[in-house]
This record gives C-alpha cells, sequence and structure tokens, in this order.
C-alpha cells in the first residue's frame, strides 16, 4: 500500500489482497492519516487490488465513517471485476462514488 497527500485528499493506492491478514494493518495506518487533522478526503485507489473480502468492506466502511465524520468524502476508483462485484454485493456502491 502507497499513500500521498494532495491537500486535504489523501490518496491510498491498495495492492494485492485486502483480507484478514491485512486488514488490521492496514486499518492502523488509515487511521492514523485520518486522525492527522489535515486529512479530510480519501479516494482508495484499486486498480492493483487483486481479491477483497468481508475484512475488507469493514476497513473501507471504518474508515468511510470516520471521513463522514470529519465532514469529507470517500471515493474508490480502478476497481477490477472481482473487486467491484464484492463491492457491489456488499452494497457500498450505494454510500460509497467510484471514479
Amino acid at each position: 500500500m502507497q499513500m500521498e497527500k494532495q491537500n486535504q485528499t489523501l490518496i491510498v493506492y491498495l495492492d494485492g489482497e485486502l483480507d484478514h491478514c491485512s486488514a488490521q494493518s492496514i486499518r492502523r495506518l488509515l487511521d492514523g492519516c485520518i486522525k492527522d487533522g489535515e486529512i479530510k478526503n480519501m479516494v482508495l485507489d484499486m486498480q492493483e487490488l487483486t481479491f477483497m473480502d468481508s475484512s475488507g468492506i469493514g476497513v473501507i466502511l471504518g474508515r468511510y465513517k470516520q471521513i463522514k465524520d470529519k465532514g469529507g468524502r470517500m471515493m474508490v476508483r480502478n476497481m477490477n471485476r472481482q473487486v467491484e462485484r464484492v463491492f457491489r454485493l456488499s452494497g457500498m456502491n450505494q454510500i460509497i462514488e467510484t471514479m
């Protein structure tokens, strides 16, 4: 995972798998960045993400709530078919914007 800040937006480049094994470490890293007063919005770039399960959905949903509580927006982009299917089946596409 790589991250970059652009003004008040954190762009997160996810890669590999977002599953039970990786969820906790990713959650901790993102929480630390969100607590930074400068971050208001988040973009999750999933171009290199090959797999996501319910643990990944939990990570995304929790960070979405934190960003929303700060008055910001969360967006996702570049999902492959498998990741998009999990995203859609979970209903996340109804609350998080896709680019």
